[in-house]
């Protein structure tokens, strides 16, 4: 019988790590390609999933390795069609993504977590209120991804365009399961997802940063910028006052000279705090050393949180005042805050 640490994660392994497995199993090398295939493209979920390999092998594989899928557990459906589902995890932790369709765009985004929880507390945000448990294996993030895949071809009759790192969590503190993540997701060999339609959104790790860039990023990078001075940045994200803005422009633009990948500033407008045109002027400073979009959010209600959504008529006034200074600005709508779905609602409510 094995024994503990003679079972294998099986998703952890790389396809050089399986092939030697197979050989040391008796197995020529192609039954490994075969299980790469299984569990990267076609999304097994379970060993006897894997009709092609011998029966035997299969339950050497039972024997001696684990598959943990995540498995859904509540799906929670809003009246513009965002779609938020909870997902339980191997040892009964929860997360969510979010499927947000914009058809007359042909737009489908998956927003993914990478963590249970979070640690950075941000004082808007529904998810920092709760506390960092682990962050997710790579497999645990692709499987966000291939469910929703299949729940949005199945009531879009379209699969995934897009895919953002913007869920639960702070991607950049997991960092390799991240990247090994988006390896999977975009691998040639697998489901080939291009890279220039993924976004990473940190709440600001320079070192990170710099380190995406080290490593060849191919995907773009969103910065959860919400002040654009450090003193008001302070007040609502306590990781500034490690990176503040001069130290993640420095990295940004680092990030940039070296990837040329799209960076955007995600930016929510809170009434009375950040939205007025001085902020606005503050805000077109920082996009002048390197070319970033703005993507102005509406904010989502989170209760027991002091803030509260701008007025739109001073949210078209803000992003004028962007434009009229030759940047480029969108404004998001807010999708899926009835059923908590939002930017910064994420927080495995019940």
């Amino acid at each position: 019988m094995a024994t503990k640490t003679d079972i294998r994660d099986i998703r952890r392994m790389s396809l050089k790590a399986l092939t030697a497995w197979m050989e040391q199993l008796g197995q020529p090398h192609f039954r490994a390609q075969q299980i790469w295939q299984w569990l990267w493209v076609k999304g097994a979920h379970s060993f006897e999933q894997m009709t092609n390999l011998p029966k035997t092998l299969r339950s050497q594989l039972a024997s001696y390795a684990v598959l943990r899928p995540i498995q859904t557990d509540k799906v929670q459906y809003s009246a513009d069609g965002t779609i938020k589902t909870r997902f339980r995890l191997h040892d009964g932790h929860f997360i969510e993504s979010v499927l947000i369709p914009v058809p007359e765009e042909r737009r489908y985004t998956v927003c993914v977590s990478s963590q249970v929880g979070c640690s950075l507390s941000c004082t808007f945000c529904a998810t920092g209120r709760m506390k960092r448990v682990r962050n997710l294996d790579p497999g645990e993030i692709f499987d966000q991804f291939w469910l929703v895949n299949q729940q949005c071809i199945a009531h879009y009759g379209h699969p995934l365009t897009n895919i953002v790192y913007m869920g639960m969590g702070e991607p950049l503190l997991a960092y390799r399961n991240v990247w090994q993540s988006i390896a999977h997701i975009t691998d040639p060999r697998g489901l080939n997802f291009s890279p220039r339609r993924i976004t990473v959104s940190t709440a600001g790790i320079a070192k990170m940063i710099r380190q995406l860039a080290d490593d060849g990023a191919r995907f773009n990078l969103a910065l959860s910028l919400h002040a654009a001075d450090d003193a008001k940045r302070n007040q609502i994200m306590p990781i500034n006052e490690q990176n503040n803005l001069s130290i993640l422009l420095d990295a940004l633009e680092y990030f940039w000279r070296k990837t040329r990948n799209r960076i955007s500033y995600e930016y929510i407008a809170f009434a009375g705090f950040n939205d007025s045109l001085e902020d606005a002027c503050k805000l077109a400073r920082l996009c002048g050393r390197f070319p970033v979009r703005v993507n102005i959010i509406e904010y989502n209600p989170v209760a027991g949180v002091p803030f509260h959504k701008s007025p739109e008529t001073q949210i078209d006034a803000f992003a004028r005042q962007l434009r009229q200074r030759g940047i480029m600005v969108t404004v998001r709508r807010s999708r899926g805050k009835d059923i908590d779905a939002a930017c910064g609602q994420l927080a495995n409510k019940e």
